[in-house]
């Protein structure tokens, strides 16, 4: 009899011990709850840490992670507006912002990763189609370009170095792939934080050939530079041959000069030795 009160009394307390664990959970710093009986939310979502209670066996907690969040896509292939196939790596961070509407439209992380890929891929797409490729590359408006020291007054014709002129500017395209993607995330509980694009390339099918074209441009700046120090080398061999050619002259005319004068003073003294001596006769 006593055995059996004992099995009762162990009995009874595990199945006080299975209710007491079923009834309480725990919500770390970085996640919220959302509470739901028979699969439908109840109540406000639990976003403070600590000990709770739920009703045991009927209602489930479903956490949601509440830090920032990280989205990476794919690189894609998409025209700009110069009719060029460029290569975009997009980049965001967002966190979820409305956890209750975001259990409701996406209930999971996967499910909000892949309707992220479809916006911004979508918007990046758009902005990118309104935009000449210079102006998605470019950062600045005004920005010098540094110029060698040797191509310093190499000539009006020297135009190496300029910049195309841009009316936006990458910074621009990205504020409004932003601000169009931001709205729309908004329903799903989203709040998008930031996009940047982290690699800008052209197709592959076209890099050969873009390659091609910047290796032929250096080697006509090259053999432009070469022709000029050709013609300079030729102007500096021309005159040092006219200098020596004139310091040549110089030194005959200076030889005969002096002949000539060593010849008279001969003939004066050989007619005063001559005079002299028919003086004496």
């Amino acid at each position: 009899m006593n055995r059996i009160k004992l099995v009762a009394i162990l009995a009874v307390l595990g199945i006080v011990t299975f209710v007491a664990m079923s009834s309480i959970y725990t919500v770390s710093e970085v996640e919220q709850a959302i509470i739901t009986q028979f699969g439908e939310p109840i109540g406000a979502p639990v976003t403070a840490a600590g000990l709770k209670v739920k009703v045991p066996f009927i209602q489930d907690v479903n956490l949601i992670d509440k830090r920032v969040l990280e989205w990476d896509g794919n690189p894609t292939d998409m025209p700009t507006k110069d009719k060029l196939y460029i290569s975009v790596d997009l980049f965001a961070r967002w966190r979820i912002a409305d956890p209750l509407q975001y259990f409701l439209r996406l209930h999971d992380e996967r499910s909000a990763q892949s309707r992220l890929d479809d916006i911004l891929g979508s918007e990046t797409r758009n902005a990118v189609a309104k935009h000449e490729l210079i102006e998605i590359i470019r950062t600045t408006r005004d920005r010098v370009p540094l110029r060698d020291t040797l191509l310093t007054g190499a000539g009006p014709q020297q135009d190496m170095g300029s910049l195309v002129p841009i009316q936006e500017g990458r910074k621009l395209v990205e504020q409004q792939i932003f601000a169009e993607a931001a709205e729309k995330v908004r329903v799903f509980g989203i709040e998008l934080l930031d996009i940047r694009f982290k690699r800008i390339n052209y197709n592959e099918s076209v890099r050969p050939k873009i390659y091609d074209r910047m290796i032929s441009e250096r080697r006509q700046i090259a053999e432009r530079f070469l022709s000029e120090g050709n013609g300079e080398a030729a102007r500096i061999r021309g005159n040092r041959v006219r200098a020596r050619s004139s310091r040549r002259q110089s030194g005959v005319a200076v030889c005969a000069t002096g002949a000539l004068t060593a010849r008279r003073g001969a003939k004066t003294k050989i007619w005063t030795t001559l005079n002299n001596v028919s003086a004496l006769r």
